[in-house]
């Protein structure tokens, strides 16, 4: 079913299918985002979801690191609280190529380092 774009007020209250036309990400995955990432919960009220600004912020930065950086998801909210990703997880490697997930958290972690300083 698709929906006509609607031009709403910036700190305006978006649904499910309005921040998944706006980001590209699907509603089942936003929901399985939702289970696993503490931060991430939108208002619900008469059954339906309603992402707040920093929802939808949240949700666009949780993409970036997943799609963008090469973390899990699990490794982009630490990567949010300051943690790093998952260190325990061994990189799986073809025969001479490295990971380029765990290389995309080293310039990860090495731009944050630089940046702190």
């Amino acid at each position: 079913m698709a929906h006509a774009t609607v031009s709403k007020a910036p700190d305006a209250l978006r649904t499910i299918g309005e921040v998944s036309a706006d980001t590209g990400i699907a509603t089942h995955i936003l929901r399985y985002w939702e289970r696993n990432v503490a931060d991430l919960r939108p208002l619900r009220r008469a059954g339906r979801r309603y992402y707040r600004v920093a929802d939808v912020a949240l949700v666009q930065r949780l993409q970036q690191l997943v799609a963008d950086q090469g973390y899990t998801l699990e490794g982009a909210a630490r990567a949010l609280h300051g943690g790093d990703a998952p260190q325990s997880v061994q990189p799986q490697q073809s025969a001479g190529q490295p990971d380029l997930a765990l290389l995309l958290r080293v310039r990860a972690r090495l731009q944050a380092a630089l940046d702190a300083n």
